[in-house]
Parts: C-alpha cells; structure tokens; sequence
C-alpha cells in the first residue's frame, strides 16, 4: 500500500473525517495517514483503541513514537494518559492496551537505527518555553540529527514563518486552529509540509499542534 507516499508533496488531511477501519485485533482501528507498506509498514496513523482492548505482543522493529491525544493508552510499563510522549527505538518490545479506550497518534518504521533512546515525557506537567517569536512558545520532546519534534503553542493572533524549511515538517493540531496562505486547520488536522517550503502560519483563536521536523528528503 502507497498512501500519500510522495515526500515532496504538500499534504493537508482532516483526520476526523477519515473513516475508523479495523486492524487485525479485535477493538483496535485505525485511520491512516501516510503508509508505505501493507501489515508491516513506514507508516502514520491515528489508533483507537476501545475499552479493554489489546494490541498482540510485538517487537519494534523499525521503531514506534506515539503521542497519546485522548485517553490512557497503557502497557506492562505503565499508563500513560493524554498528552504522553513516547519513543520506543527499534528492538523494543511491548503489549499494548487501553482499559479504558483512547486515541493515540502513531509513527512507525521511522527511526533511525542509532537513535536508541528509550523514554516517555508527560507534556502536562513540562514547561514551555520561549522562542525568538512573541507568543509563540514550545516544549521539545526529542532530537537526533536532523530531526526535531516538538509541541508547538501559538497565542491568539500570532503569526509565524519559517523561510528554509530544511528536511520538511509534519504537524498533528491538538487544540484551536492553525492557519496559513492556504487554509485553516482545526483540531485533528494532519499537514505535511515538503522540504524547502517557505511556510508562513498564524492563528487568529490560539492553537497547539505537535511538530516533527527536519526528517523527510531533501531531494
């Protein structure tokens, strides 16, 4: 399967009106978003889980980050509510589960092989902090070469631009709007900007969004 595969291609998709298709658990649905590959694939999704539902136990072999967007998502290390950031490098093995369902935005296969740093950060309870840009603040989550991810919050009727958009950015909005020369985004919106792209973006309400940035090809 090729969904959305072209790198070089500008990508704006409103997750929640994708429709929930089954995974092969029982409970377990997903809406993708990018995906090269079938079962096993380079792939980013949203994964909903119901109540007392359970993924098989399997091992990461490219790699697995997940944002939790809604819920408590939990495994035999632990839960881990909205808002917890997860990186599971490759070789690392779990069972995931939801005793009580949730939503979980996924990325897989995408790890490069030394980035081996094993870690969760709960981004409720870390601190912001201030940019170059009024009003505009982040909360790194994590960096390894030249990839960068990140939450992202704008204060209302701030704007920003970024001019050499080197290695590209993907952007998952979690709350308000995001805006920019080509539409506005609301909560669930999923953007994948190309490399090299000069990306002018705003918010007239105030939004917050979660940014990968700098892992895409430079071709």
């Amino acid at each position: 399967m090729h969904l959305h595969a072209d790198f070089s291609k500008r990508v704006v998709v409103d997750s929640e009106a994708l429709p929930w298709e089954d995974s092969p658990m029982k409970g377990v649905q997903r809406r993708k978003l990018d995906r090269i590959g079938d079962e096993v694939a380079r792939a980013t999704s949203l994964v909903k889980y119901d109540p007392q539902s359970y993924f098989s136990p399997h091992t990461h072999d490219g790699g697995e980050e997940i944002f939790v967007v809604d819920g408590i998502f939990s495994d035999e290390h632990g839960d881990y509510p909205a808002g917890t950031y997860i990186r599971n490098p490759i070789g690392t093995r779990h069972k995931p589960h939801s005793d009580n369902g949730c939503i979980i935005f996924v990325k897989l296969h995408q790890f490069d092989k030394d980035d081996a740093q094993q870690f969760t950060i709960d981004t409720l309870t870390d601190d912001f902090q201030d940019t170059d840009i009024a009003d505009m603040t982040v909360l790194p989550l994590h960096s390894f070469g030249t990839e960068n991810c990140g939450l992202v919050r704008l204060a209302a009727d701030t704007e920003a631009e970024i001019c050499d958009n080197i290695g590209g950015k993907e952007i998952l909005v979690l709350e308000g709007t995001v805006s920019d020369n080509n539409g506005h985004y609301p909560k669930g919106t999923w953007l994948r900007i190309p490399h090299g792209t000069v990306h002018h973006f705003f918010s007239s309400d105030g939004c917050l969004f979660y940014q990968k940035s700098g892992h895409l090809p430079q071709k």
